[in-house]
């Protein structure tokens, strides 16, 4: 194998490796945003019904 072959092969897995890596945060921080949404919408239940 040429040089430029070896680079090239590692330029794909470096970049395949970089996408994998930016879908699992995106879907991570979609998941902890929807954790605080939760949250957030319990703990205003648990307000409107201390207030009644």
């Amino acid at each position: 194998m040429t040089a430029k072959t070896i680079a090239t092969i590692g330029l794909v897995l470096f970049s395949v490796t970089t996408l994998a890596s930016c879908g699992n945060t995106i879907r991570g921080m979609g998941q902890d945003t929807a954790n605080t949404v939760n949250a957030t919408q319990d703990a205003g239940r648990k307000v409107e019904r201390a207030a009644n």
